[in-house]
Protein backbone atom coordinates (compact mmCIF):
# COMPACT_ATOMS: atom_id res chain seq x y z
CA UNK A 1 0.00 0.00 0.00
CA UNK A 2 2.81 2.43 0.87
CA UNK A 3 4.51 1.68 -2.43
CA UNK A 4 1.26 2.32 -4.33
CA UNK A 5 0.70 5.60 -2.51
CA UNK A 6 4.29 6.61 -3.27
CA UNK A 7 3.78 5.95 -6.99
CA UNK A 8 0.52 7.90 -6.96
CA UNK A 9 2.35 10.78 -5.27
CA UNK A 10 5.08 10.75 -7.90
CA UNK A 11 2.53 10.75 -10.72
CA UNK A 12 0.67 13.62 -9.08
CA UNK A 13 3.89 15.63 -8.66
CA UNK A 14 4.88 15.00 -12.28
CA UNK A 15 1.46 16.09 -13.51
CA UNK A 16 1.67 19.25 -11.43
CA UNK A 17 5.13 20.09 -12.80
CA UNK A 18 3.99 19.53 -16.38
CA UNK A 19 0.94 21.72 -15.87
CA UNK A 20 3.05 24.52 -14.40
CA UNK A 21 5.37 24.36 -17.42
CA UNK A 22 2.41 24.62 -19.83
CA UNK A 23 0.42 27.17 -17.84
CA UNK A 24 2.39 28.82 -15.00
CA UNK A 25 0.23 29.98 -12.14
CA UNK A 26 1.92 29.23 -8.81
CA UNK A 27 5.33 30.16 -7.40
CA UNK A 28 6.93 27.15 -9.09
CA UNK A 29 5.57 28.26 -12.46
CA UNK A 30 6.99 31.74 -11.85
CA UNK A 31 10.40 30.15 -11.28
CA UNK A 32 10.06 28.34 -14.62
CA UNK A 33 9.33 31.70 -16.26
CA UNK A 34 12.43 33.33 -14.82
CA UNK A 35 14.53 30.42 -16.04
CA UNK A 36 12.96 30.63 -19.52
CA UNK A 37 13.76 34.35 -19.67
CA UNK A 38 17.41 33.43 -19.21
CA UNK A 39 17.54 30.31 -21.41
CA UNK A 40 15.62 31.73 -24.35
CA UNK A 41 17.39 35.08 -24.60
CA UNK A 42 19.87 34.04 -27.30
CA UNK A 43 17.17 32.13 -29.19
CA UNK A 44 15.02 35.27 -29.17
CA UNK A 45 17.86 37.44 -30.46
CA UNK A 46 18.54 34.94 -33.26
CA UNK A 47 14.88 34.71 -34.23
CA UNK A 48 14.01 38.40 -34.32
CA UNK A 49 17.16 38.95 -36.34
CA UNK A 50 15.24 37.49 -39.29
CA UNK A 51 13.37 40.77 -39.82
CA UNK A 52 14.03 44.49 -39.56
CA UNK A 53 13.09 45.83 -36.15
CA UNK A 54 12.75 49.52 -35.42
CA UNK A 55 10.23 51.11 -37.77
CA UNK A 56 7.15 49.36 -36.38
CA UNK A 57 4.39 51.26 -34.59
CA UNK A 58 2.66 48.29 -33.01
CA UNK A 59 4.13 44.91 -32.04
CA UNK A 60 2.44 41.89 -30.46
CA UNK A 61 4.19 39.05 -28.62
CA UNK A 62 1.97 35.98 -28.34
CA UNK A 63 2.75 33.77 -25.35
CA UNK A 64 4.83 36.46 -23.68
CA UNK A 65 5.81 34.19 -20.77
CA UNK A 66 8.18 35.95 -18.38
CA UNK A 67 8.23 39.19 -20.39
CA UNK A 68 11.86 39.29 -21.53
CA UNK A 69 10.89 39.47 -25.21
CA UNK A 70 8.62 42.46 -24.55
CA UNK A 71 11.57 44.23 -23.00
CA UNK A 72 13.79 43.41 -25.98
CA UNK A 73 11.20 44.52 -28.55
CA UNK A 74 10.55 47.81 -26.75
CA UNK A 75 14.30 48.55 -26.79
CA UNK A 76 14.70 47.63 -30.47
CA UNK A 77 11.63 49.58 -31.63
CA UNK A 78 11.60 52.75 -29.48
CA UNK A 79 8.63 54.27 -31.35
CA UNK A 80 6.46 51.18 -31.06
CA UNK A 81 3.75 50.21 -28.61
CA UNK A 82 4.39 46.61 -27.57
CA UNK A 83 1.60 44.30 -26.42
CA UNK A 84 2.09 40.92 -24.79
CA UNK A 85 -0.60 38.27 -24.41
CA UNK A 86 -0.53 34.99 -22.52
CA UNK A 87 -3.26 32.62 -21.40
CA UNK A 88 -1.55 31.86 -18.06
CA UNK A 89 -2.22 34.19 -15.14
CA UNK A 90 1.26 33.59 -13.73
CA UNK A 91 2.88 34.60 -17.02
CA UNK A 92 0.85 37.80 -17.20
CA UNK A 93 1.81 38.69 -13.63
CA UNK A 94 5.51 37.97 -14.19
CA UNK A 95 5.57 39.95 -17.46
CA UNK A 96 3.96 42.92 -15.76
CA UNK A 97 6.51 42.89 -12.97
CA UNK A 98 9.39 42.57 -15.44
CA UNK A 99 8.12 45.49 -17.56
CA UNK A 100 6.64 47.67 -14.82
CA UNK A 101 8.46 50.85 -15.86
CA UNK A 102 7.63 50.39 -19.54
CA UNK A 103 3.97 49.82 -18.64
CA UNK A 104 3.88 53.04 -16.60
CA UNK A 105 5.48 54.86 -19.54
CA UNK A 106 2.74 53.58 -21.85
CA UNK A 107 5.18 51.60 -24.03
CA UNK A 108 4.11 48.08 -23.03
CA UNK A 109 0.77 46.44 -22.25
CA UNK A 110 0.26 42.88 -21.00
CA UNK A 111 -3.11 41.17 -21.39
CA UNK A 112 -4.37 37.74 -20.45
CA UNK A 113 -5.76 36.16 -23.61
CA UNK A 114 -5.59 33.09 -25.84
CA UNK A 115 -4.06 32.98 -29.32
CA UNK A 116 -7.43 31.73 -30.58
CA UNK A 117 -9.13 35.00 -29.58
CA UNK A 118 -6.73 37.92 -29.58
CA UNK A 119 -7.96 41.19 -28.04
CA UNK A 120 -7.11 43.31 -31.07
CA UNK A 121 -8.75 44.76 -34.14
CA UNK A 122 -8.09 43.62 -37.70
CA UNK A 123 -4.77 44.85 -39.06
CA UNK A 124 -3.63 46.38 -35.76
CA UNK A 125 0.00 45.16 -35.65
CA UNK A 126 3.05 45.56 -37.88
CA UNK A 127 4.87 42.60 -36.32
CA UNK A 128 3.84 39.56 -34.29
CA UNK A 129 6.33 37.31 -32.52
CA UNK A 130 5.57 33.90 -30.99
CA UNK A 131 8.51 32.32 -29.19
CA UNK A 132 8.48 28.84 -27.65
CA UNK A 133 4.71 28.81 -27.50
CA UNK A 134 3.05 27.28 -30.58
CA UNK A 135 3.79 23.76 -29.24
CA UNK A 136 0.85 24.20 -26.88
CA UNK A 137 -1.77 25.93 -29.02
CA UNK A 138 -5.05 23.96 -29.20
CA UNK A 139 -5.20 24.34 -32.99
CA UNK A 140 -2.04 25.58 -34.74
CA UNK A 141 -3.70 26.75 -37.96
CA UNK A 142 -6.54 28.46 -36.08
CA UNK A 143 -4.03 30.32 -33.91
CA UNK A 144 -1.97 31.35 -36.94
CA UNK A 145 -5.12 32.52 -38.74
CA UNK A 146 -6.04 34.70 -35.77
CA UNK A 147 -2.54 36.20 -35.83
CA UNK A 148 -2.92 36.90 -39.56
CA UNK A 149 -6.18 38.70 -38.80
CA UNK A 150 -4.53 41.19 -36.43
CA UNK A 151 -1.55 41.84 -38.74
CA UNK A 152 -1.72 44.74 -41.17
CA UNK A 153 -1.38 43.84 -44.87
CA UNK A 154 2.30 43.04 -45.39
CA UNK A 155 2.89 42.67 -41.65
CA UNK A 156 5.28 39.98 -40.44
CA UNK A 157 4.97 36.95 -38.19
CA UNK A 158 8.03 35.35 -36.58
CA UNK A 159 7.39 31.87 -35.16
CA UNK A 160 10.48 30.90 -33.18
CA UNK A 161 11.33 27.71 -31.28
CA UNK A 162 14.37 25.97 -29.83
CA UNK A 163 13.40 22.53 -31.18
CA UNK A 164 11.81 20.97 -34.24
CA UNK A 165 11.09 17.42 -35.33
CA UNK A 166 14.14 16.02 -37.07
CA UNK A 167 16.48 18.53 -35.46
CA UNK A 168 19.41 18.10 -33.10
CA UNK A 169 18.87 15.69 -30.20
CA UNK A 170 15.52 14.79 -31.77
CA UNK A 171 14.92 11.61 -29.78
CA UNK A 172 15.53 13.37 -26.46
CA UNK A 173 13.20 16.23 -27.34
CA UNK A 174 10.47 13.78 -28.42
CA UNK A 175 10.58 12.13 -25.01
CA UNK A 176 10.20 15.51 -23.30
CA UNK A 177 7.42 16.69 -25.60
CA UNK A 178 5.19 13.65 -25.18
CA UNK A 179 4.04 14.20 -21.55
CA UNK A 180 3.59 17.91 -22.30
CA UNK A 181 1.16 17.01 -25.11
CA UNK A 182 3.13 19.37 -27.33
CA UNK A 183 2.84 19.69 -31.10
CA UNK A 184 6.32 18.90 -32.38
CA UNK A 185 6.57 19.87 -36.07
CA UNK A 186 9.09 19.36 -38.85
CA UNK A 187 10.35 22.40 -40.81
CA UNK A 188 8.07 21.47 -43.71
CA UNK A 189 5.09 21.18 -41.35
CA UNK A 190 5.87 24.68 -40.06
CA UNK A 191 5.79 25.92 -43.65
CA UNK A 192 2.51 24.18 -44.48
CA UNK A 193 0.79 25.42 -41.30
CA UNK A 194 1.64 29.04 -42.13
CA UNK A 195 0.49 28.62 -45.72
CA UNK A 196 -2.74 26.91 -44.60
CA UNK A 197 -3.38 29.94 -42.36
CA UNK A 198 -3.07 32.29 -45.34
CA UNK A 199 0.45 33.65 -44.93
CA UNK A 200 2.55 34.47 -47.98
CA UNK A 201 6.32 34.74 -48.53
CA UNK A 202 6.75 31.92 -46.03
CA UNK A 203 10.34 31.11 -45.07
CA UNK A 204 11.67 28.50 -42.68
CA UNK A 205 15.21 28.89 -41.34
CA UNK A 206 16.98 26.49 -39.02
CA UNK A 207 20.20 26.53 -37.04
CA UNK A 208 21.10 22.87 -37.23
CA UNK A 209 23.98 23.14 -34.76
CA UNK A 210 21.63 24.33 -32.03
CA UNK A 211 18.38 22.81 -33.25
CA UNK A 212 16.58 26.17 -33.52
CA UNK A 213 13.88 27.13 -36.01
CA UNK A 214 12.33 30.39 -37.24
CA UNK A 215 9.31 30.28 -39.54
CA UNK A 216 8.23 33.64 -40.94
CA UNK A 217 5.53 34.93 -43.24
CA UNK A 218 3.61 38.03 -44.25
CA UNK A 219 -0.07 38.83 -44.11
CA UNK A 220 -1.36 39.21 -47.68
CA UNK A 221 -2.62 42.46 -49.14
Amino acid sequence: MIRILFKIGLLGAAAYLMNQMRKPSRWLGRLFLKDMNRRHSKLTDWGIGHTQIGSQHAILDVGCGGGRTLEKLAALAPQANVTGVDYAAGSVAESRVRNAQLIVAGRVEVIRASVDLLPASDGQFDLVTAIETHYYWPDTVKGLSEIRRVLRPGGTLLLIAEAYRGGRFDWVVRIAMTPLRAKYLTPEEHRSKLEDAGFINVKVDTDESRGWICASGNAPG
